[in-house]
């Protein structure tokens, strides 16, 4: 079967967890189907026309926030109709659903991962979130399947739209510490840092981190405790220069950092990790730290509680409630051990690429 993986920046993944589990997936399937990936031309140095067993296919795309997505999923979509006809397509983000009309006019076979809520995201203006429910709406149409990240995701699109869906998580790995010593790069020790990996974006709420983490040091004054927040934006906004202006020399901004072992190292020597995502349904960062022996603080929304369970604690939007879960860990008033144990095993047993790929193979073999 021909199967064409349209609506990420492509693979090697570097950026979000669409490319992820286009790379992991992918690289399951490539022996036992024709797989096409379409790929943002302007984001990788090299081009080359094979990855493996996958044929990959580079394109433009337009330097904007607003469409560089949707444009480059037009013009795959414009390739795809001309060279690969037969072809079923896998597509990732409800947002690239208007993209998609000709395909479905000609009856094409599509599924579409919709990503989470777009919508609730506080970075779009009204138009942008009108936009994001409009093409949500439009995918549970044109649609052969919808795949949701989660029973919560399938929930809402069942409750909203009537529209029933295909659940398939994302996965991870459980990574170990292999080199600790990187930790000096960053000016950090281990357990004695608390940690947060994510764009700067409000609905992921790293300001309100960097504001707890300052409450939590006022009420533990003896505490030589460091705030390490690794991340960005690609595109700079009044919000990211907030996140400057709160910098203080306990807290570590080192940017994005994209080599996974040293990701796996800071997660695992973190006295805390904070996700702060509260927008979508299996996040994947999440995912990565449940697997690297963190401490899971996590943003008290329904998404976040069906992937972590018992395994972490939560809490609130505002400072104080953050605050007094960071001092909790701090003071060691949990039990660290068996919450670390219970992601672990989770991760092992459920979130894990081999399932996620057979998942998804099931499902588009059965279109």
């Amino acid at each position: 079967m021909k199967i064409l993986f349209i609506g990420t920046r492509g693979i090697p993944a570097n950026y979000s967890g669409f490319e992820t589990c286009v790379q992991e997936v992918t690289k399951r399937l490539e022996n036992k189907h024709e797989l096409i990936i379409y790929a943002r031309k302007g984001h990788y140095d090299s081009h080359p026309e094979n990855i493996g067993n996958i044929r990959m296919v580079y394109l433009p795309a337009l330097n904007s926030k607003s469409f560089e997505t949707l444009s480059h999923t037009f013009l795959s979509v414009f390739h795809a109709l001309i060279f690969h006809w037969s072809a079923v397509y896998m597509v990732f983000n409800a947002a690239n659903s208007f993209a998609l009309i000709l395909p479905w006019l000609f009856r094409r076979k599509i599924a579409i991962n919709t990503d989470g809520l777009e919508w609730e995201r506080d970075k779009w203006n009204q138009i942008g979130k009108w936009y994001f429910q409009a093409a949500a709406w439009l995918s549970t149409k044109i649609g052969n399947v919808i795949v949701a990240d989660g029973k919560e995701m399938s929930n809402y699109y069942l409750e909203r739209w009537n529209c029933p869906s295909s659940i398939i998580e994302y996965g991870a790995y459980v990574c170990d510490s292999n080199y600790p010593s990187v930790l000096s790069q960053y000016n950090v020790e281990p357990g004695k840092y608390i940690l947060q990996i994510t764009r700067f974006e409000p609905e992921n709420n790293p300001l309100l981190t960097m504001r707890s983490f300052k409450q939590f040091k006022k009420e533990n004054p003896e505490s030589t405790t460091k705030l390490v927040l690794v991340g960005g934006v690609p595109y700079e906004s009044d919000y990211s220069r907030m996140i400057q202006e709160e910098v203080t020399e306990d807290i570590i901004i080192p940017g994005y950092i994209f080599d996974k072992n040293i990701l796996a190292e800071l997660r695992n020597h973190s006295l805390t990790y904070i996700h702060g995502n509260q927008v979508g349904g299996t996040n994947p960062a999440l995912l990565e730290a449940m697997g690297s022996h963190c401490l899971v603080i996590a943003r008290d929304v329904r998404f976040n509680r069906e992937v972590l369970e018992n395994g972490g604690l939560y809490y609130q939007r505002n400072e104080t409630n953050l605050a007094e879960q960071m001092t909790k860990v701090y003071k060691n008033e949990i039990d660290r051990n068996a919450m670390i144990s219970f992601c672990i095993h989770k991760i092992k047993t459920y979130y894990n690429w081999d399932r996620i790929a057979v998942e998804y193979e099931k499902m588009i073999v059965s279109l």
